[in-house]
């Protein structure tokens, strides 16, 4: 077993789910302007990172939904699928839309960038987070 430092084994619990709200935070803030998909992604990588260093990397690839490569493929697939809403309406491929929702108490605005933005999101998640937890399996079988 790899010898890991008490303090960041109990701290990662905390912090961990901390970070993805963070992550989820910053994804929702930044979906109408540039890079919320990517720098929440990274904030995920990172909790995927300080998870696997703090309680091994099998634990970091099993928090992650559906696993690194699944997480990694279905948000390609779902930033592919967010413009095509664009060609029904005869306009050009990734031209986003916007609407509202109208919830009775209060209406939420929705786009085509949102669903963009999530796929980017699980992409960078799915691909980073697993070429990291990967990175530390491979140290920690070399320990």
């Amino acid at each position: 077993m790899t010898p890991r430092a008490l303090i960041l084994t109990v701290a990662a619990r905390a912090i961990y789910p901390l970070m993805l709200l963070v992550s989820a935070w910053i994804l929702l803030r930044g979906h109408n302007e540039p890079g919320g998909g990517f720098i929440g992604g990274m904030v995920a990588v990172s909790a995927t990172a300080m998870l696997a260093v703090a309680h091994g990397a099998d634990v970091a690839m099993g928090r992650m939904p559906g696993g690194a490569m699944r997480l990694a493929t279905a948000g390609v697939l779902l930033s592919l699928i967010s413009g095509l809403p664009a060609l029904f309406l005869g306009l050009p491929y990734m031209t986003h839309l916007w609407g509202t929702l109208p919830l009775g108490f209060t209406d939420v605005d929705v786009s085509t960038v949102l669903l963009f933005d999530i796929g980017v999101f699980a992409a960078v998640w799915g691909a980073l987070g697993g070429v990291c937890a990967s990175a530390i399996a491979i140290d920690e079988a070399v320990r």
